[in-house]
């Protein structure tokens, strides 16, 4: 059989594998891809501009690229059917051609034909072809692999070190858990927290919250600062009752980019056990607020509330309230999930926080609408 020689193949093989990290059998599948293409162009060439604009789509499906790679090259080989005559040469081949070296073949069989066109033939356009195609099939391969390997890890979280900014995104690298080498990720605006500094080469947590699927421009891999799933992972990473099942994390509200400058980043994060030794909220802020620290410490000052997680929507609305004293609990609507709270008078400023922030977040982790009244209003409605 004859062979297009490609001088240095396995060097080169080996040299891209490592230049874009992929398995060598990848680069070979997109190599041969590549040469596929460029055999297409180079048979069209010669089929002539007419025949060119008329080719279906399916027209070479029955060719294949083979690399050698001992031989260093690649050989084109296409099925063809055994006719009488032959009217498409790409398609068909002569009864007597073939009985020339297969005397058993008869009318109607199919046969794998070589049909690698000589060296000095297979033109610079082709080879030009053959470069362009291997480049956009490389950039696949890799997009394949990190599809494969990251849609595993959405919804954990990863290190991750500042690389470049494009426009108001963040740019970063992270390194799987596999420990493939880093791919780019990109924090988006809204999933920054405004209280980080993302100087170049700085390192953060960062939670995957998507992979793009498809070809496109830029990072693959959607990541956030912002996203509540932070929080969870660190109190886990903190607290060994999470990792261990005995305590376990209910519901969470985040605000981590408020609407107004003046207020700060706040979380309300519901717990819970069925452990009767276990102090469940105590547990995640440890001894002397050592594990909770860590946690804000990561999040750059922001402000946590750990409520304990009950059964009972009263007693649940009241903690979520925390740190403000409630004295009254009154479901209103339990179908609606309407409820009215009312607290001391000195207390309501603390309930409400600012711009409704605590209010806000209670209401978001206990799926409650929650009203509240000073006990002073509350107390003159009643007498009338």
């Amino acid at each position: 059989m004859s062979i297009v020689k490609l001088s240095g193949l396995q060097a080169l093989i080996s040299e891209i594998s490592q230049t874009h990290n992929l398995p060598k059998t990848s680069v070979e599948e997109a190599l041969r891809e590549a040469l596929f293409k460029g055999y297409e162009r180079f048979r069209r060439s010669k089929l002539g501009e007419k025949a060119h604009s008329m080719l279906p789509p399916e027209y070479f499906d029955n060719f294949r690229v083979e690399l050698d790679l001992e031989e260093e090259g690649f050989r084109v080989l296409a099925l063809k059917m055994v006719t009488d005559s032959v009217e498409d040469p790409d398609h068909q081949i002569a009864l007597a051609e073939v009985q020339e070296f297969n005397e058993e073949v008869q009318l109607g069989n199919e046969v794998l034909v070589d049909v690698t066109p000589e060296q000095k033939d297979f033109g610079r356009m082709a080879a030009m072809q053959t470069k362009q195609v291997l480049q956009q099939k490389l950039k696949e391969q890799q997009r394949a692999i990190i599809q494969a390997e990251f849609t595993e890890l959405e919804g954990t979280v990863l290190s991750a070190k500042v690389l470049r900014f494009e426009g108001q995104s963040v740019i970063m690298t992270v390194q799987s858990a596999y420990g493939r080498p880093e791919v780019e990720a990109e924090l988006p605006r809204g999933e920054q927290l405004s209280s980080d500094n993302y100087r170049a080469n700085a390192t953060f947590k960062v939670y995957l919250k998507r992979v793009k699927e498809g070809v496109h421009r830029g990072a693959q891999l959607i990541v956030s600062r912002a996203d509540a799933g932070l929080v969870v992972y660190l109190f886990a990473n903190e607290v060994p009752e999470i990792e261990e099942g005995i305590i376990r994390i209910v519901a969470i509200s985040r605000e981590a980019n408020p609407s107004k400058p003046d207020i700060t980043a706040r979380t309300k994060i519901a717990v819970d056990t069925l452990e009767r030794d276990v102090d469940p909220v105590g547990a995640c802020i440890g001894a002397r607020g050592s594990r909770i620290q860590a946690v804000v410490n990561e999040l750059k000052g922001e402000k946590i509330d750990v409520i304990r997680w009950s059964p009972d929507p009263a007693t649940y609305i009241a903690n979520a309230l925390s740190p403000a004293k409630i004295d009254i609990v009154e479901l209103i609507d339990p179908d609606e999930k309407q409820s009215l709270v009312v607290v001391p008078d000195n207390h309501f400023s603390l309930a409400i926080g600012k711009d409704g922030q605590n209010v806000r977040l209670a209401a978001r982790l206990t799926g409650w609408k929650i009203d509240i009244k000073k006990k002073s209003d509350y107390l003159n409605e009643e007498a009338e």
